[in-house]
């Protein structure tokens, strides 16, 4: 699972197979500041973040997941 810091916010995101083995979905989850740095303070748990779209590649998915995150950071920053 990709992790990236984005100022102070951390993101994971992942292209996760369908049972099928046939097409991939995006799972993301985020995590805010915390005082403790041994702890992660959620603000977006880990799930799927579309139930309607599949993608053809995990890259795609994780792609598609990555921008998600993204938007809600510069969302939850406002």
């Amino acid at each position: 699972m990709p992790t990236e810091q984005i100022g102070q916010y951390e993101i994971e995101y992942s292209g996760v197979q369908l049972a099928d083995g046939k097409e991939w979905t995006a799972h993301v989850a985020i995590f805010g500041p915390s005082h403790n740095p041994m702890h992660r303070n959620s603000i977006f748990p880990e799930q799927r973040i579309s139930v309607e779209h599949t993608y053809p590649s995990q890259q795609e998915a994780e792609a598609e997941g990555r921008r998600f995150a993204m938007e809600k950071v510069e969302e939850h920053g406002r």
